[in-house]
């Protein structure tokens, strides 16, 4: 199992790593044409603004060789909304558009932002659900840090309510994303990575 973790410059990749480590995985982390390429699966990671990771990626070289992949991609977090079409975040930024949905400010009802805290997630009934949540209870808690999501729609393999109902994982083809930190978020997170790797957690 060759697995890529990409090195976009706006990412704590260190939790992620030891997190693949733990199932007995060793990850690269690499920005590297030629081992992305040959990766089995690719991890996006991301922290911080939508508008600084896309010129990160950009500046990286990364962009075309992300929406060139043919092999299982999995945004976290921020990496999520990268592959989506829009983010509105600091006045709107174009992202690399694999997952047909926006990003928008999360509509909280007044709870507080970021929505930073374990919160439960709803998996659909969806192959790619059925591939990430697989051994994992409906309901179960995740640990989110953020301020903007996807809103729930065609392309929603999960949801979550903060204040409002939103995406908590997304996918189309071979992209997939989750909007929370499954590498801090327990036994559930370790399911879902081993899930997302095809192996046993």
């Amino acid at each position: 199992m060759r697995a890529v973790i990409l090195d976009t410059g706006v990412a704590n990749l260190s939790s992620l790593a030891f997190a693949v480590k733990r199932l007995g995985v060793e990850p690269i982390i690499t920005r590297e044409a030629a081992e992305i390429r040959a990766a089995d699966r690719i991890f996006l990671p991301g922290v911080g603004t939508a508008r600084a990771a896309m010129a990160a990626i950009e500046e990286r070289g990364l962009a075309d060789l992300i929406r060139e992949a043919t092999q299982p991609v999995l945004g976290i977090c921020l990496g999520e909304q990268i592959l989506g079409r829009r983010s509105e975040e600091t006045g709107g930024v174009d992202l690399l558009g694999l997952i047909d949905a926006d990003v928008r400010a999360l509509r909280a009802d007044g709870l507080p932002l970021p929505h930073m805290g374990w919160n439960r997630v709803y998996p659909e009934d969806t192959p790619h659900a059925r591939l990430l949540f697989r051994g994992i209870e409906a309901g179960d808690w995740f640990y989110f840090v953020h301020s903007y999501a996807m809103p729930t729609g065609a392309c929603t393999t999960a949801r979550c309510t903060y204040g409002e109902e939103f995406t908590a994982a997304a996918a189309h083809e071979n992209f997939m994303g989750v909007q929370f930190h499954p590498e801090r978020s327990g036994r559930a997170g370790a399911r879902l990575i081993a899930n997302f790797l095809e192996i046993e957690a």
